[in-house]
Parts: C-alpha cells; sequence; structure tokens
C-alpha cells in the first residue's frame, strides 16, 4: 500500500555502534518502533546533608532506560528471502547480541598473547553506541541488559517472530568527559534540552498571559 500526501514520514529508531573491527554490524534499524520507553532520572548531588548548607548538582543526573523492540521475519519469508528462510531473525539478534561482545580478533589475539606469557591484557573497550530516537534525540548509551523471547520456531529452530528488552545506561559527560565523542554528544543533548524546556516555558507563559487576560 502506498501512502497517501497526507501520511506523516515515519522516522525509524535505531542503535548504532561506532566499532572499526566490526563495521558491518554495527547498525539496528527498528522494524517497529517501540510503543513506549522507560527512562528513570537519578540526580547527582553533594551537600545538603541535614540541613548543613545547599544541596548542589555535582552533574547530570543519572539516566537509565528501558526499551523493548519487536522483529518479525513474516514479510520476508512472503518474498522469499533467502536470508529469512535459512535463518529467520537470527541476523538481526545476532547484530543486537554482538553489541555486547568484544570483537572476535580481539579475543584471538588476547589469547595468542597469553599463550606467549604476556601477563597484563588490556580489556577490549567497549565501542560507542548510540541509540538514535529521531533526528533531535541521538544519545550516547551502553547496554545493561539484553533479554531475548525467541517465537515461532520454524522446522530448523530458527526464531521467526522475537521480543527484545534492552536495558541502557545513558553516558554523560560526567563520565566521559566532555572531550570525548560520547561526551561531545551528551553535552549537546544537556544544552537541546535546556532549549526544549525553555520553549515549554514560554508557550506555558503565553498562555497563562492569555487566560489573565480573558483571551
Amino acid at each position: 500500500m502506498t501512502g497517501t500526501p497526507l501520511s506523516p514520514n515515519v522516522f525509524r529508531g535505531a542503535i548504532v555502534t561506532a566499532e572499526p573491527l566490526r563495521p558491518a554490524s554495527g547498525v539496528v534499524v527498528f522494524q517497529y518502533n517501540p510503543d513506549e520507553l522507560t527512562r528513570t532520572l537519578e540526580p547527582r548531588t553533594v551537600g545538603g546533608d541535614a540541613g548543613s548548607g545547599p544541596l548542589r548538582l555535582s552533574g547530570p543526573p543519572a539516566e537509565t532506560l528501558q526499551l523493548s523492540l519487536e522483529v518479525d521475519a513474516a514479510d520476508q519469508l512472503e518474498a522469499a528471502n533467502p536470508t529469512a528462510v535459512a535463518l529467520g531473525v537470527r541476523p538481526i539478534l545476532a547484530t543486537i547480541e554482538l553489541m555486547l561482545y568484544p570483537p572476535a580478533p580481539t579475543v584471538i589475539a588476547n589469547l595468542a598473547l597469553t599463550a606467549m606469557g604476556v601477563i597484563e591484557i588490556l580489556p577490549a573497550a567497549a565501542p560507542l553506541t548510540l541509540l538514535v530516537l529521531g533526528p533531535s534525540r541521538v544519545i550516547p548509551v551502553r547496554l545493561t541488559s539484553c533479554s531475548i523471547t525467541e517465537q515461532a520456531l520454524d522446522p530448523r529452530l530458527n526464531p521467526i517472530r522475537a521480543k527484545v528488552d534492552l536495558g541502557m545506561k545513558v553516558v554523560s559527560y560526567h563520565e566521559a568527559g566532555a572531550a570525548s565523542a560520547a561526551g561531545t554528544i551528551a553535552l549537546a543533548n544537556h544544552v537541546a534540552l535546556e532549549v526544549i524546556g525553555a520553549l515549554g516555558t514560554s508557550a506555558a507563559a503565553a498562555r497563562a498571559v492569555r487566560t489573565a487576560a480573558g483571551l
């Protein structure tokens, strides 16, 4: 079915990772945008205990996110997509899971160094991961949990449908440093939030004035 001229453009959310050793597996575009996003913010404070001085904010709040994604290979199977026929939705699930794994080349190299007697090996750094929720919300995050429910298994036991529950921690400039890539994006989000908040405050003030004037 083709969209009418009045149909709104739908922006698909995504999770993107920047990882040089796995450049082909770092983008997950949401097949269906999530119905809801749960955000929990905890302030970073110092002082103010037992009335001893003012309560101060030491940085941006610690924020966690929870969302659920659904993937379905029905359309691809109807179109006889060979990958979907052979693997169902396993490729998209694998892309999500790999965001929690160190790159295999790093693991193999570390095993080789261990066999050579190298005592201290630096663990692989987590990639820069971005949760993209529209053009004005690009959030640096770290995946903290991933629960996958595979459904409608085909004769090869590949899932045709799946639900993925993701837990994430928002990376702030307080933790990453404002000069880092994640910190720069986080600080830009902070500035954008203040601009959006100012717009809301201005709109509320204008409504109050109109109400007081009887307009």
